[in-house]
């Protein structure tokens, strides 16, 4: 499919967000003749992230749109579904799972009927505490309603797959995923962000004690590039999507160092979560074989690709 260009229609639910709006602005500049529909509430998007989107825009509640209503008999070449309540400090078990779960059980029921193609964002964190790399096949261990959320979703579009073998469903697990156009987050945004704010306002970098903790960062550049790959694959499936390497918090500063061209030491604090991920690390060998999916940034490649566009 991604190899023809002319008239493809495409729906991107969750587009004024982090990854969403990178996403589209990729679909947008790879695929011109494209014809492109957004959709998003705002709750955890920014219309800034869209500055040059030459689409649609539907500004709707996806746990209350009525598909049909909305589109009537549109067709559309792929529904990527990036929308979620994504505040993993929301503890409003109600709202999580029943926004998350509903929100994808209406778009599967408008896309069933034609079988719309949908590829849409499950988490790595649905794999909870590891200390190796995580495989798809893993048992889920959800350590927060958020995840909780994202695993039955998983559960529901495995159902949905196995019972219509002609239907494509891709799930896509981003592990630590960083970049432009995140910084509206707020508190959620990565450490990296945060991190470079702090040494650029000259202050020592502050991290959990010891900072041996190690994290799967994955550029967003890579994380968009997978997502766009989904659109050829051949089968249904969920698929992690990281940089295949778990770096440390210490590494992590050392990198932001060379560059920012500072030299802070790191502020190493107690950490006051109980349920913290100290390892997370995406076992890649599924996304390559289905997808073609090989990241293109290292941490320190990613870094000064963003530290670039963050600060000039």
């Amino acid at each position: 499919m991604a190899s023809t260009n002319s008239s493809l229609k495409f729906v991107i639910t969750g587009a004024a967000g982090f990854i969403g709006s990178n996403l589209t602005l990729a679909l947008q500049e790879k695929f011109p003749g494209s014809r492109l529909t957004v959709i998003d509430d705002f709750r955890s998007g920014d219309f800034k992230n869209l500055t040059g989107y030459r689409g649609d825009f539907v500004a709707q509640d996806l746990a209350t749109l009525d598909w049909h209503e909305q589109f009537g008999d549109e067709k559309f070449d792929a529904i990527f579904h990036l929308a979620s309540i994504t505040d993993t400090t929301n503890h409003d078990q109600f709202e999580q799972v029943h926004d998350n779960v509903e929100s994808f059980r209406r778009i599967l029921d408008f896309a069933r009927p034609v079988k719309t193609r949908i590829i849409y964002a499950s988490s790595a964190a649905t794999y909870g505490p590891a200390s190796e790399a995580s495989v798809e096949s893993n048992g889920a261990a959800p350590a927060n309603v958020y995840s909780f959320s994202k695993v039955i979703m998983d559960n529901v579009a495995v159902r949905e797959a196995n019972e219509a073998p002609d239907w494509i469903i891709i799930g896509l697990r981003y592990f630590n995923v960083y970049g432009p156009r995140e910084a509206h987050k707020g508190v959620p945004a990565s450490m990296i962000y945060h991190l470079s704010k702090q040494m650029k306002a000259g202050q020592r970098p502050r991290i959990f004690k010891n900072g041996e903790q190690k994290r799967d960062f994955v550029y967003v550049k890579d994380a968009v590039e997978g997502s766009i790959r989904a659109l050829d694959a051949q089968t249904s499936g969920i698929y992690n999507l990281g940089s295949g390497q778990a770096r440390s918090f210490n590494e992590l500063v050392d990198v932001l160092n060379k560059c920012l061209a500072t030299n802070f030491q790191p502020d190493y604090i107690d950490n006051p979560h109980a349920h913290y991920q100290n390892f997370t690390q995406a076992d890649l060998t599924n996304a390559r074989n289905a997808l073609g999916y090989e990241p293109q940034f290292s941490l320190e490649k990613g870094v000064r690709d963003y530290m670039q566009w963050l600060y000039g």
